[in-house]
């Protein structure tokens, strides 16, 4: 009898420890492997199994390769040179503190990315150079709200979006450059260079990235939804875009341009031939109505003067 209390007590001192050792990671969910150590939570990001510290917001790159993850699997359905990410989500190779590598590939095909993970050349082959990872170090968000009657009050707008990008994502507010209210256009300016950026701020990338699902309803965190209301009124909004900035200028040539722009340059070039052939055919004739206006003169003066 007393064995069976002893295993029994053991049981429960085992399952007690585990309790204790377990966690949550508030400010991400793709991850696993979950512990407590000296009261941080650390897991192992899916996909990856890089190990993430969950009092600071994980990498975008180690988070766009759990996503993919979860899309294998069928868990889930899937200024001048600034410029957006036309490619969306990718299975990116990332180092192991959980930056992008410059080069990223997809099979036979290669690009260079920024240090937000988005392409900033063409894609060719594998024996692409990508010398270097280039900061991205102004990130450009654009939302645009629904239709509304009235505009929304410009300081409580920026008071909102200031202490939800500083406290939610615990973004230095002298990294958040400025926030512009122009109806129905809100525009979020993050500007992080190199130089002032220390080891323990969190990158100005990650930031935008978690903002993004957040607006999009697929938010990173833990059963913690945001809630976008301005004066207490939620504030819906229609269309969400991010333009990015990087410390070298991307390297796109014309194969690069999209078929819409490519239609609308060629538009452009076939009314300019066309305008010039009616300029030259307009003066040919204006020509010859001239020269035999002339003749028929001529042939007046002769007849006069006979």
């Amino acid at each position: 009898m007393k064995s069976v209390c002893g295993a029994a007590l053991l049981l429960l001192l085992c399952a007690a420890a585990s309790a204790q050792s377990s966690c949550i990671c508030e400010k991400n969910k793709r991850v696993t492997n979950c512990r407590l150590d000296s009261g941080v939570c650390w897991c192992d990001a899916v996909g990856s199994g890089v190990t993430v510290n969950c009092g600071t917001l994980t990498s975008k790159c180690l988070l766009m390769k759990a996503e993919m993850m979860g899309s294998k699997s069928g868990r889930r359905e899937k200024p001048k040179d600034a410029f957006e990410d036309t490619d969306g989500l990718y299975d990116p190779e990332c180092e192991n503190t959980g930056v992008f590598k410059a080069k990223q590939c997809n099979g036979t095909v290669c690009w260079c990315v920024n240090t937000a993970g988005v392409r900033r050349t063409d894609k060719q082959d594998a024996d692409l150079k990508c010398n270097q990872l280039v900061r991205t170090w102004w990130i450009i968000i654009e939302m645009k709200h629904a239709e509304r009657n009235t505009p929304l009050n410009t300081e409580s707008l920026k008071k909102f979006f200031k202490e939800t990008i500083a406290n939610r994502y615990m973004l230095d507010g002298r990294y958040i450059s400025s926030v512009l209210y122009e109806k129905p256009y809100i525009t979020i300016d993050l500007k992080q260079n190199a130089s002032e950026k220390s080891s323990g701020d969190v990158d100005i990338a990650d930031v935008a990235y978690y903002f993004e699902k957040d607006l999009k309803g697929d938010s990173i965190f833990h059963n913690n939804i945001l809630n976008v209301s301005i004066d207490n009124e939620m504030l819906k909004l229609e269309k969400t875009v991010v333009y990015y900035v990087d410390e070298i200028a991307p390297e796109f040539s014309m194969k690069s341009l999209t078929p819409g722009l490519i239609a609308v340059i060629v538009v452009i070039v076939i009314a300019v031939v066309a305008a010039i052939v009616v300029l030259v055919l307009t003066r040919r004739r204006k020509g010859k109505y001239v020269k035999a206006e002339v003749k028929e003169m001529n042939e007046m003066h002769r007849g006069l003067n006979a």
